[in-house]
C-alpha cells in the first residue's frame, strides 16, 4: 500500500489537504526537469492558471553575480519551461524586477544571466521603477501591523500586480535582519517603492503585512526556492556559499520558508516573521503541520548560523535598534541618505567583493553549478 508521501508523488495533480512543500534533491544535469517535478508535486497546476497572467518575481540581491545571493538562471529557466509545458503562453508570463537603493536591477539581470533566460523564452520583463509603471494606493482589507505607520500617506504598489498570479524565485540563505530569507522576503522589493528601507527596523512585521496584501491581490501565489547553492552567514550579500543540491516548491509562502529554515538548522517558529505569519493564519510555520513530499528532511541540518554581521549591517543595526535610534529619521530619511547608501555600495562592491567574494566565487565556479552558470550566455 502506498504511503501518503508516495501517493502525493504518484498523483501530484490532487490538491493537498494540508500545506504542501516539495523538497527535491537535484543535480546540474537534471535541474530543469527537477524544477518542473517539484512545482507539480507542490500543486502548481492547481494554483497557477494558464488563463491568467503570471508574474515571475526575480530576486536580484546584488547587481554582481555571487552564489546563493540572487535568483539563479536555471531556476528561472526551469520555472518558465514548466509553465509553458503546462499550457501557459509565454507572452502571458512577465519577469518582474525591482531596484533598491544599493542595487541596479538592470545591471543585475545581465550579470546574473536572467536577461539571457527571458530572451531565450521571449518572456517580457518589467522593472517596477521604470517611469511607465503606474503605482496606485492600496487599502488593505484589514489593518496592517506597521505599513500604515511607516507610510501614513498610503501604501503604494504597482498597478500591474493586481489580478495576476505570482511565482516567487528566492534562494535559500540567511539574512542579517531576518535570520533567514525566502519567499516572504522576496515580495519586499516588488510591492514597495525605493523607500522600503524605512521598514527595516520593523521588517518582520512588514513582511507579514506584505503577505496579507499579496493574498488579497493575487489569485494564485506560488514559490520555487533554489537551494542548489545555499548561503550561510551575514546575508544576503556576504554569505559563505555551500553546495546543497536541493529545490523547494510550495503554494504556502510561510510553509516553504519554515521548511527551508529547518533545513538550514533553525527552529522556524523562533524566527519572528514566520511565527507572526503563522499566528495570523497566513500560512503554516509549524513544519509538523506541513505535508512534505519528495525528500525526507528529518535528517537534514546544514548547521547554518546568523550570529555575525558585516561592517555595513553593524552600522545599520546601531541605527535601527541601537544607540543611534534617535537619529534614524535624519540618517535614513533625510539629506544624509545618499551618503549612507553610497557607503554601503563602497563597502560591498569596492572592498568585500574583490577581497573576499571573488575567492568564494572562484571555488563555486569549479563545481557543477559553476559550470552550469557559465553555460548560460551573458
Amino acid at each position: 500500500m502506498a504511503t501518503t508521501r508516495q501517493q502525493a508523488e504518484l498523483h501530484p495533480s490532487e490538491p493537498a489537504a494540508r500545506p504542501r512543500v516539495a523538497v527535491v534533491k537535484t543535480r546540474p544535469e537534471t535541474v530543469l526537469d527537477d524544477i518542473g517535478r517539484a512545482m507539480r508535486m507542490a500543486g502548481s497546476t492547481h494554483v497557477l492558471s494558464p488563463s491568467r497572467r503570471t508574474g515571475l518575481k526575480i530576486n536580484v540581491s546584488w547587481q554582481v553575480y555571487y552564489p546563493a545571493c540572487s535568483t539563479t538562471p536555471w531556476q528561472l529557466d526551469g520555472v518558465i519551461r514548466a509553465l509553458v509545458e503546462d499550457g501557459h503562453a509565454r507572452e502571458n508570463l512577465i519577469g518582474i524586477h525591482n531596484r533598491t537603493v544599493v542595487v541596479d536591477s538592470r545591471v543585475g539581470e545581465v550579470n546574473n544571466k536572467h536577461l539571457s533566460v527571458t530572451r531565450k523564452w521571449r518572456v517580457p520583463t518589467v522593472h517596477t521603477h521604470d517611469a511607465e509603471v503606474e503605482w496606485v494606493l492600496h487599502e488593505p482589507s484589514k489593518p496592517t501591523r506597521v505599513l500604515h505607520t511607516i507610510f501614513p500617506e498610503g501604501i503604494l504598489i504597482p498597478k500591474l500586480l493586481y489580478g495576476i498570479d505570482m511565482v516567487h524565485l528566492p534562494t535559500m540563505k540567511t539574512h542579517v535582519f531576518t535570520t533567514t530569507t525566502g519567499a516572504m522576503k522576496n515580495a519586499f522589493g516588488g510591492l514597495l517603492q525605493d523607500r522600503r528601507h524605512w521598514t527595516h527596523s520593523v521588517i518582520h512585521d512588514a513582511l507579514v503585512d506584505l503577505l496579507q496584501i499579496q493574498q488579497e491581490i493575487h489569485p494564485g501565489l506560488f514559490a520555487v526556492m533554489d537551494g542548489t547553492i545555499a548561503g550561510d552567514g551575514p546575508g544576503p550579500r556576504a554569505t559563505v556559499p555551500h553546495v546543497t543540491n536541493y529545490l523547494l516548491a510550495s503554494a504556502d509562502q510561510v510553509a516553504i520558508d519554515a521548511v527551508a529554515a529547518k533545513m538550514m538548522g533553525f527552529d522556524p517558529l523562533s524566527i519572528r516573521y514566520i511565527r507572526l505569519a503563522h499566528e495570523a493564519g497566513l500560512g503554516s510555520g509549524d513544519v509538523r503541520e506541513v505535508e512534505i513530499v519528495g525528500e525526507e528532511i528529518d535528517g537534514i541540518d546544514f548547521h547554518f548560523h546568523r550570529d555575525e554581521d558585516t561592517l555595513a549591517s553593524r552600522g545599520q543595526k546601531l541605527i535601527y535598534h541601537g544607540p543611534l535610534k534617535p537619529l534614524e529619521h535624519l540618517l535614513l530619511r533625510g539629506p544624509l541618505v545618499p551618503w549612507a547608501y553610497a557607503a554601503s555600495r563602497l563597502y560591498h562592491d569596492g572592498f568585500w567583493y574583490p577581497l573576499v567574494g571573488k575567492k568564494r566565487i572562484a571555488q563555486m565556479m569549479d563545481t557543477g553549478w559553476g559550470h552550469l552558470f557559465n553555460s548560460y550566455p551573458r
